[in-house]
């Protein structure tokens, strides 16, 4: 059996580095490669000139492939399609809004395009348009969602019912138990984003690792569900007043940044999803990465074991 997403990115494993805002750079993405996974580098942090300076930094420290995420609606600089086109970059992956408009440029320049989907619905039209895989993110996951929450666990299944494209599967996955979940409703591969945002290489603050670590399954919110955007952030006093107000002020994200990289758990919104409730140790992402496939064989031999013997 092939593996379709591992023939598209050339990775080593499965196993996908969410493109999270300011965090996704080259610091986190070349260990997460070099680890044998795929990092993904961000661009909705509007940033157009640093973003472009992580990827080229990239050839120094790592000779593995690695994928761009391209944010539609996010995009302050419409020239960075044609920068990503000749970058030489092979793996992309777009998300928030239509990649109708993205699909041609992007495969022209032989470069494999997967789009991350919220629903069955917006998830056949990106088949229609001739995407080349999804992500298919469930309403565990942290940062921006669907106000109609919709577990990973049905989404996969839903769309594969639909159709047989290749899928990452995102959301509420935080080591080989999640992937192997995900391998079994139809996923061939898993991205992670809050796991690996509270790895060693991560650049954020040990405040926001130390959030992660601490927080239960329980501790997450989904945040302006009657409004634009809705997110799941981690529980603070700020985000505790957002939740009981049901809508963000317009200066929820001003101080991302402080929260991110100075550690002021209260500065803006801390992104995180569900999967928090699962981690409690900072780790490599070769740790992460290793263990993941380990216990991924490890349950995968055990179910195959049952299958041999016919017996529960």
């Amino acid at each position: 059996m092939m593996n379709r997403f591992l023939n598209h990115s050339g990775a080593k494993y499965p196993i996908v580095q969410a493109p999270m805002g300011w965090i996704a750079r080259s610091q986190l993405a070349s260990a997460v490669c070099n680890a044998g996974g795929l990092g993904v580098i961000e661009t909705s942090s509007g940033e157009t000139d640093n973003c472009l300076a992580e990827i080229a930094k990239m050839s120094e420290l790592t000779d593995a492939p690695f994928g761009v995420n391209l944010p539609i609606m996010f995009l302050k600089d419409p020239a960075i399609l044609d920068h990503i086109c000749g970058s030489g970059v092979k793996f992309v992956t777009t998300s928030a809004g239509s990649p109708a408009k993205f699909i041609g440029p992007l495969k022209e320049a032989g470069i494999t395009v997967y789009h991350a989907v919220p629903t069955v619905d917006a998830a056949m039209k990106c088949v229609e348009a001739g995407i080349d895989g999804l992500v298919v993110e469930g309403a565990e996951g942290g940062g921006f969602k669907n106000p109609e929450e919709v577990s990973t666990l049905v989404l996969l299944q839903a769309i594969r019912h639909q159709s047989d494209i290749p899928m990452i599967a995102a959301g509420g996955i935080a080591d080989g138990k999640g992937m192997a979940a995900a391998f079994a409703l139809g996923a061939e591969a898993i991205q992670m984003g809050t796991r690996f945002v509270s790895s060693a290489e991560s650049p954020v603050h040990h405040n926001y690792k130390q959030a992660i670590l601490d927080a239960k399954e329980t501790g997450t919110y989904v945040l302006n569900k009657k409004a634009t955007p809705c997110i799941r952030a981690l529980k603070t006093e700020r985000t505790a007043k957002i939740y009981e107000d049901g809508l963000m002020p317009p200066d929820t994200f001003k101080g991302i940044l402080d929260v991110y990289f100075g550690g002021d758990m209260e500065a803006a919104v801390g992104l995180a999803g569900q999967s928090s409730g699962l981690i409690d140790e900072i780790k490599t992402a070769k740790q992460i990465i290793d263990e993941t496939v380990a216990e991924f064989f490890e349950i995968t031999e055990r179910m195959s074991a049952l299958n041999t013997a016919k017996s529960f």
